[in-house]
C-alpha cells in the first residue's frame, strides 16, 4: 500500500498502542511486531497475529535473539540483555515510520 500519511498513521497507532498496552498488562510481549503480524479487517480494525517468540510473565530481564532484523531493537541485535515491553515499542515505532 505504500505510504498513507499522518491521519492513517495515527489511526493504526492508536490501535497498535492499545492492543501493546493490554498485552504488556498481561505481562506479555510479542518480540516480533511487523507489519506481516498485523492484520486489518474490513472495518479497519487491527489484529495482532504470530506470536511464536512472545514471551510470557518474565518480561524485563530478557536475553535471547528474537525477532526480524529490519524491526529488531539495537540491544537484541548486540546480544545485551533488554526488556520485552522496550523491545516491542521500538518495533511499533519502525512500523509507524514505514506507514506514516
Amino acid at each position: 500500500m505504500g505510504a498513507m500519511g499522518e491521519d492513517a498513521g495515527r489511526f493504526f497507532l492508536h490501535q497498535i498502542i492499545d492492543s501493546m498496552e493490554y498485552m504488556h498488562n498481561k505481562k506479555v510481549v510479542h518480540r516480533d511486531l511487523k507489519l506481516e503480524n498485523i492484520l486489518v479487517t474490513d472495518n479497519l480494525d487491527l489484529k495482532i497475529a504470530d506470536f511464536g517468540f512472545a514471551c510470557y510473565k518474565n518480561i524485563d530481564h530478557l536475553s535471547s535473539y528474537r525477532g526480524t532484523m529490519t524491526y529488531m531493537a539495537p540491544e537484541i541485535k548486540e546480544n545485551k540483555a533488554y526488556k520485552g515491553k522496550q523491545v516491542d515499542m521500538f518495533s511499533i515505532g519502525v512500523i509507524i515510520f514505514i506507514v506514516v
